[in-house]
């Protein structure tokens, strides 16, 4: 019985790591409806270099890369979660209004060039080097240089 266990567990995780790195190219019109949106929306002038879909075990994500060298990422559904846009900074539009203030405030002179999210959390990366990571209310938790 313990090695039936074990072939299981031990199958489980080949299979597991097999699938762990499961990229494959995809052309922008294959995204999902919301990520061509955004992608329209604030990156319509720029040309994509690779749109890749990444299947894991139990996710599903898109990654899209430009010329520039800046990226944007998506989950299963379309809906951004990274934006990266190293010179020019990421489109103040996405930005929450409660970050874009405190950003603005306390850090005048940074540009956000990187922004993230999650369901807890929110992290920008701002020109200076300075990484701020917020809460869901917007809060500022974590600061780090």
């Amino acid at each position: 019985m313990k090695k039936l266990v074990l072939a299981v567990v031990a199958m489980f995780a080949m299979s597991t790591m097999v699938m762990a790195d499961n990229d494959k190219p995809v052309q922008v019109n294959q995204l999902p409806a919301p990520a061509q949106t955004f992608l329209n929306t604030y990156f319509k002038d720029a040309k994509v270099a690779l749109a890749t879909q990444e299947t894991e075990l139990f996710n599903k994500s898109y990654e899209v890369m430009f010329n520039t060298g800046d990226k944007v990422e998506f989950d299963k559904a379309g809906e951004w979660t990274e934006v990266r846009c190293r010179q020019t900074g990421v489109p103040a539009q996405i930005v929450p209004a409660q970050i874009a203030e405190y950003v603005k405030t306390n850090y005048p002179d940074a540009v956000i060039l990187q922004i993230e999210r999650d369901s807890r959390e929110w992290e920008v990366k701002l020109s200076n080097r300075w990484e701020i990571t917020f809460d869901k209310q917007m809060r500022v938790i974590d600061i780090d240089d």
